[in-house]
């Protein structure tokens, strides 16, 4: 079994990914150089955090569970002291991607990311519906990437990311590359940008007189069923006054080269914006 150094590991992702190893039995080294962040670890996890360079000298297995602006400087620090062969796991394609990981041909770098668990699930226990991130009973999928490294060292890193993102449905395998055109172009530039535009057209459609629980319920209720349609969770088709709606709506809505946002160098601006 790996031996894994967790750094961060009482921060929110830290005690999260903690929490799953601890289940797992995982033989875990957590690092974390805050006091608030010692303190939760202790009274959470009931671990003590050890220094960094202990846990870099037992483990061979380092998870980053740090913040994307800090993925780089805490690498960097790291990397002379890693041992030929270590797996570093970085849980976001941004840093990776604007290249921000120091260069050592002797490691393996593999990132990992949830897809979050979906609108469209068999969850009935109320634990799991309301388990929104995942990772603690709501099942979920997981993308995972081996961006540098021996091949047999993807096994390997997709059995830790089963652990730490557990319980874990589907594993898919892409490309880091693949990973940031994910995260932040479809799930944040995009999907998240549209989701606040729709939160400001129900503030609109308050002050323009409909009561507020009226139009959330309706419009939750219409994300629900037009979702299942548009993603063919059913075998359905919309209204014929729908499909005028949508014909007048998206040219209204959407600039005409909207998809630009996935170009590479618009991906590549992105995730430099983020780290």
């Amino acid at each position: 079994m790996s031996v894994i150094a967790l750094f961060g590991a009482g921060g929110k992702m830290g005690i999260r990914l903690g929490t799953n190893l601890k289940k797992a039995g995982a033989d875990v080294r957590p690092v974390e150089v805050s006091d608030a962040g010692r303190e939760r670890l202790k009274s959470l996890l009931g671990w003590d955090a050890i220094d960094a360079s202990a846990a870099i000298r037992e483990a061979d297995t380092v998870i980053l569970a740090v913040p994307d602006t800090l993925i780089g400087r805490v690498a960097t620090g790291m990397i002379k002291d890693l041992k030929p062969g270590t797996m570093v796991i970085i849980l976001d394609a941004a840093a990776p991607y604007a290249g921000h990981l120091p260069k050592r041909d002797d490691i393996t770098y593999f990132v990992t990311h949830p897809c979050h668990p979906p609108i469209f699930n068999d969850e009935t226990d109320m634990a799991a519906k309301r388990d929104f991130f995942g990772g603690i009973a709501a099942k979920q999928h997981i993308v995972c990437a081996l961006m540098q490294g021996p091949e047999s060292d993807y096994a390997k890193g997709e059995e830790i990311s089963r652990m730490i993102w557990a319980p874990v449905m589907r594993s898919h395998r892409v490309t880091t590359e693949q990973m940031a055109i994910l995260e932040p172009g479809l799930s944040e530039t995009l999907c998240a940008s549209l989701l606040d535009v729709m939160r400001e057209a129900l503030d609109e459609v308050v002050r323009r007189g409909v009561p507020r629980e009226a139009a959330r319920d309706f419009l939750l209720g219409h994300m629900n069923v037009l979702g299942a349609v548009i993603f063919k969770e059913v075998d359905g088709v919309f209204s014929d006054a729908c499909n005028k709606a949508i014909e007048f709506g998206k040219p209204v809505l959407m600039r005409d080269d909207w998809k630009r946002i996935f170009e590479p160098q618009e991906i590549l601006d992105s995730v430099k914006r983020i780290t």
